[in-house]
């Protein structure tokens, strides 16, 4: 039995994707696995007034369950209206690697889904991809193609280099599959160590000339940035200072992200940094406080962190604030 998104208060990403690049603004993608990490999404960016996408990966949609998820959605949807500002809130499979997992999603009231058939030969992508499209778009889902491969190990996507989006597959990709965004590689990357930089050097830029290349060919057209977190080094000193073990994290400059989400790139997926954040805070509350055990106390402060982080990333780095 197949559920709408409607159903659960969700829209699909056409219309966050087109006032994106009216407005020159990138919309949020945050994965979240549990409740606390739900929460501080939507508090956040309704505290900001932003758009926001809620992304799951495969993983953890095993993890939490997927009946679980589809009303964690409709929990989030109400939860946005009580308080008090109604943002347009999408529920997104992250990376969903088969035709199976994608319709899966679709049948379980996801409002957009990934298929990465990256890692395939390029007529093989084109083929599984177009599949999900012609399933998905029966009921009004959008759907997420990927070129290029990240580098990197976020969930069960590992790769071990970077291989850059070639411009002269993307029209040929997105005109014989039908589908509605590209993630393209740039030199973005999964996971929390996104480069291996010495001391004293600075992290490689992203390939915008490959970004502007693309958008020549597919003017107007939705690219995706995915592996965009800025390993925030904070949260990784944090860490560490509290018995974790995260030496030479880096990530993308903030400032270079800012600069992607005012081009065609109009929605930027964030993991590691809210799995810093929490992680962060409660490594510190549990060090300094031995004698607790309840929950509850470790995960609010990691949850406030998150909002903090989030409404942080919508004002200053992705501009999606005040656009809901």
């Amino acid at each position: 039995m197949t559920v709408s998104y409607r159903e659960l208060g969700l829209v699909n990403t056409k219309e966050m994707f087109r006032k994106a690049m009216d407005g020159k603004y990138a919309v949020p993608a945050y994965n979240f696995n549990n409740l606390e990490q739900l929460q501080a999404i939507i508090q956040a960016c309704v505290e900001t007034k932003s758009p926001v996408i809620l992304q799951v990966s495969k993983g953890a949609r095993d993890y939490a369950n997927a009946t679980m998820l589809r009303y964690m959605a409709l929990g989030a949807t109400k939860l946005a209206e009580e308080l008090g500002y109604k943002i347009p809130i999408a529920l997104h499979l992250d990376h969903g690697d088969t035709f199976e997992v994608c319709k899966s999603c679709v049948d379980y009231g996801f409002s957009s889904v990934m298929i990465d058939g990256s890692h395939l030969p390029f007529e093989e992508n084109i083929a599984l991809t177009k599949k999900v499209v012609e399933y998905a778009h029966q009921f009004d889902v959008t759907v997420e193609g990927e070129l290029g491969v990240l580098a990197g190990i976020e969930d069960e996507v590992s790769a071990e280099k970077s291989h850059y989006t070639d411009p002269d597959q993307v029209e040929e990709f997105v005109s014989k599959t039908g589908v509605d965004s590209l993630a393209i590689s740039i030199g973005t990357s999964h996971g929390a160590y996104k480069f291996k930089v010495k001391p004293g050097e600075s992290v490689p830029p992203l390939r915008f000339d490959i970004l502007e290349e693309v958008e020549k060919r597919l003017p107007g057209f939705p690219i995706v940035l995915h592996g965009a977190s800025s390993v925030v080094p904070a949260y990784v000193e944090l860490i560490n200072n509290y018995g974790g073990k995260l030496d030479g994290a880096v990530g993308i400059p903030e400032e270079q992200l800012r600069k992607a989400a005012t081009s065609a790139v109009c929605k930027i997926n964030i993991d590691s940094d809210g799995r810093l954040a929490f992680t962060a805070k409660i490594r510190e509350f549990l060090a300094k406080n031995p004698q607790e055990f309840d929950p509850r106390k470790y995960l609010k402060p990691a949850r406030e962190e998150l909002v903090k982080l989030y409404k942080h990333k919508n004002i200053n780095v992705l501009g999606s604030a005040e656009r809901a």
